[in-house]
């Protein structure tokens, strides 16, 4: 049997080399004006005998994998006593395992009580995938995606509490020009008063039906920023980015144009020194045919 993937299917870059197990199809929410990524899918959940018989399929193939990505856009959407299915049978199959991984949305985590999110940890969920796209409610509004950063923070650190690990993004760009100050201020201030482990930027990249439908939620007064404004952005993001424990910083994602990594608030001196030095030597910033989602 192994797997019956329906497509498009998506995973972190991080998790290339980990078992991906759709266990729901497309997003929950799936409103968000910059993503296209499941607009062609319904969200549905998968049936869960189904899901035993891949993961029992799988292992009687190989049963020495070590870390699990639940896909589709939200599978933590999925009710917790079927994650904990899920999750007890992945652990039953297979016995090296490490690590089981999940995208969640805003709205989502926030559902999910501190007890359940222990419990799901107990079973080694341990790493939650999350888009905090802008700390701003303004933008997160004209985005569609109305949730307050008091709801984040919330969020996020019921999941750390319970020692589930984060990596969160954060768009550049997604404010347009008029509000781009407001949306790096404020993202810093979402993420300085949480305590998420990986931090990762990317750049605003819309296709021509993503676009049409972010002109509409965010106004025709949207205004893009160029290349060297996002990395204006970052570098302003990272100057009052002042973190109450280590987080490791990646900008390396296939839209950027410029890829950085470190650890903050150790290396937040050389980040910004490096994004200075492409701001002066635009030949170092990779061309925008080679970048993409």
């Amino acid at each position: 049997m192994f797997l019956n993937y329906e497509e498009p299917l998506y995973r972190p870059p991080a998790e290339a080399n980990s078992l991906i197990l759709q266990v729901t199809f497309g997003c929950s929410f799936n409103n968000c004006a910059f993503c296209s990524m499941y607009e062609a899918k319904e969200y549905k959940q998968k049936n869960i005998k189904t899901i035993k018989k891949e993961i029992e399929s799988i292992s009687s193939y190989n049963n020495t994998i070590t870390r699990v990505f639940l896909a589709d856009g939200d599978a933590l959407s999925l009710k917790t006593n079927i994650l904990v299915e899920i999750l007890d049978s992945l652990n039953e199959a297979f016995p090296n395992l490490r690590r089981v991984s999940i995208y969640a949305s805003a709205f989502n985590l926030l559902e999910k009580s501190f007890e359940e999110l222990e419990l799901l940890r107990s079973k080694k969920l341990s790493l939650i995938y999350y888009g905090i796209e802008s700390g701003s409610f303004e933008v997160l509004k004209k985005i569609n995606k109305p949730i307050s950063n008091e709801k984040m923070i919330e969020g996020l650190n019921k999941a750390s509490k319970a020692n589930i690990k984060i990596s969160a993004t954060v768009i550049l760009g997604v404010a347009g020009k008029a509000l781009s100050s407001l949306h790096i201020k404020k993202t810093a201030e979402l993420i300085n008063q949480t305590t998420i482990n990986y931090l990762s930027t990317l750049q605003l990249i819309l296709d021509s039906n993503s676009y049409l439908k972010y002109i509409k939620n965010f106004g025709v007064d949207f205004e893009f920023l160029d290349d060297k404004e996002m990395l204006e952005e970052q570098k302003k993001l990272l100057k009052n980015l002042n973190p109450t424990k280590q987080i490791i910083f990646r900008s390396n994602h296939a839209s950027n144009s410029l890829a950085l990594a470190g650890n903050l608030p150790k290396d937040k001196q050389r980040l910004i020194k490096e994004i200075e030095f492409a701001l002066t030597n635009e030949n170092t910033l990779i061309p925008s045919f080679l970048r993409g989602f």
